[in-house]
């Protein structure tokens, strides 16, 4: 008879409180269960309040949001969009969604976010061959935004808007301002294993109102304003449903504990592993702070004498999960033939994918788990 497997702990799964079943009693009392209602509109204001941003619309994910942010930058197809390369996969995906072309940047050692020096080459680049692009895709990666002055400054200089893809990083800070607060346009994600959640859902948020207006009415099909259905241009079934949005209201209330419990764990792994050779934690910006939504560390099979993947599958014979690091774009079979700027040899970002490792970081982690990861993670030194 086999031995019966441990409960599985997972990377980062959702966390929720008191709040959320009252927001979800209400909203199901209320009958408001298709998408829209009261629900969908507090969540946006509340969401702009905590961002301390102007407008918020509230869709169906992250991903609808950055596909709406193109839309808004009326990006045409053969148009050049550039993008962060170290990301998942949906803000390339959103750009070949328009027929445009996607150009990757790599990232620099200071954040693993988008490196300035590689994205001023790729302009430098771009203005030789006279295709400069209509927009730049900036990830905040597992947390932690991009620097945003230094993006800023050379997208400006080209009068290119940013899209901040903030979907990782809700409630993380930028030189005193939120996450959410940056470029033309910026998205969050509320999908089931972020540090908040909807279950799926997204944001996209501006200072513009007439942007988010127009991002509202695509949403919703792009229903004119008329008494029967009627349509003048392209829109989409992006709406968030009351009930998903109860179940924000919720999340939203505990982020900022969210966030520290998240830190708690990350610096119990910097603790307790930081020493073993050939292990190095995801850096933290000195110009900010993250969510600390998922603990991300490199291993460095020479100096460590093992391999990232050993870790992964030994916790996984313990029924606990980690996965790798984003895989980049530029090493996607879907993506491999467009091009891709980097200052670095190797690129930073296959090395961080080569060697990194995602630790079990969930809000609910309980201290015994950690340290039973942890005592695994040692115990293959030994080996």
């Amino acid at each position: 008879m086999s031995a019966k497997k441990n409960k599985r702990v997972y990377l980062s799964p959702p966390h929720l409180g008191d709040q959320e079943w009252e927001f979800i009693k209400d909203a199901l009392d209320s009958n408001w269960i298709a998408p829209l209602g009261p629900h969908v509109d507090a969540f946006e204001k509340e969401i702009a309040a905590y961002v301390d941003i102007e407008n918020a619309v509230a869709l169906s994910s992250g991903t609808a949001a950055l596909h709406l942010a193109l839309k808004l930058c009326n990006i045409k197809p053969g148009d050049r969009v550039f993008c962060s390369d170290l990301t998942f996969v949906s803000c390339a995906n959103v750009i070949l969604y328009e027929n445009a072309i996607p150009v990757f940047i790599d990232s620099d050692w200071e954040s693993w976010t988008m490196c300035p020096k590689a994205l001023q080459q790729a302009f430098d680049a771009a203005e030789k061959q006279n295709q400069l692009p209509k927009a730049v895709i900036v990830t905040d990666l597992y947390g932690q935004s991009a620097d945003y002055d230094a993006l800023t400054s050379i997208c400006d200089h080209y009068n290119v808007p940013i899209i901040e893809d903030a979907a990782e990083a809700v409630g993380g800070v930028y030189k005193n301002k939120k996450c959410g607060n940056f470029g033309k346009m910026a998205v969050l994600s509320f999908n089931g294993n972020k540090i908040m959640t909807t279950s799926g859902g997204g944001m996209l948020l501006s200072n513009n109102s007439e942007l988010i207006a127009k991002a509202r009415f695509l949403s919703n099909q792009a229903r004119d304003n008329a008494v029967h259905y009627e349509h003048s241009e392209l829109g989409y079934n992006y709406r968030m449903s009351n009930i998903l949005a109860a179940l924000g209201r919720g999340q939203l209330q505990n982020l900022d504990t969210h966030i520290r419990a998240c830190e708690k764990i990350f610096n119990k792994y910097m603790e307790e592993l930081s020493n073993l050779p050939g292990i190095e934690f995801f850096p933290i910006a000195d110009y900010g702070q993250p969510n600390y939504w998922l603990s991300v560390c490199l291993i460095d099979p020479v100096n460590a004498g093992i391999h990232k993947d050993e870790i992964i599958d030994l916790l996984e014979e313990k029924n606990i999960e980690s996965r790798p690091v984003w895989k980049p774009m530029h090493l996607q079979p879907l993506y491999k033939d467009y091009q891709f700027f980097a200052v670095n040899e190797p690129d930073i970002s296959t090395t961080v994918f080569k060697n990194g490792i995602c630790l079990p970081s969930g809000v609910g982690l309980a201290n015994d788990q950690q340290n039973q990861i942890i005592s695994l993670i040692r115990s293959q030194y030994l080996n």
